[in-house]
């Protein structure tokens, strides 16, 4: 591994997403957006919805990633991710679909809403749109 890279790791319950070495790796956390480079300090963050960006040394790939944990050591990125897709892997007419409805459960405040899963559903949705357009 070169010294400007941190090995990446990304596994689900159904399979090893992602093995490779990056130059940066930004995702979204409870705490807010990350950015990762080579050297950071050792971390472990709880995974929000939202884009993955592996910056790669010949270019960017991005994915949705939903929700898990990742350790973070100067050296090296594990991401237990509970779903992650490519672009290509996303059905856009099912993803606007589950945020139209998302946006509707919302606007209308139904009764017994559980309002953090809808807002979950919704972030869901808005990471699978953004990566495919």
């Amino acid at each position: 591994m070169a010294e400007k890279e941190i090995e990446l790791r990304i596994i689900t319950p159904e399979r090893v997403f992602y093995e490779g070495e990056a130059e940066m790796v930004e995702f979204n956390t409870t705490e807010g957006e990350i950015g990762v480079y080579p050297g950071h300090i050792p971390l472990t963050v709880i995974v929000k919805p939202g884009i993955l960006r592996i910056h790669e040394k010949d270019g960017e790939r991005i994915a949705a990633l939903h929700s898990g944990f990742a350790e973070i050591l100067p050296d090296k990125i594990s991401i237990l991710a509970e779903v992650i897709e490519w672009p290509d892997e996303i059905d856009e007419k099912r993803a606007e679909e589950a945020l139209q409805r998302a946006k509707e459960r919302l606007k209308n405040k139904y009764e017994n809403l559980d309002v953090a899963r809808a807002e979950t559903a919704l972030q869901r949705a808005m990471a699978r749109i953004n990566v495919i357009k």
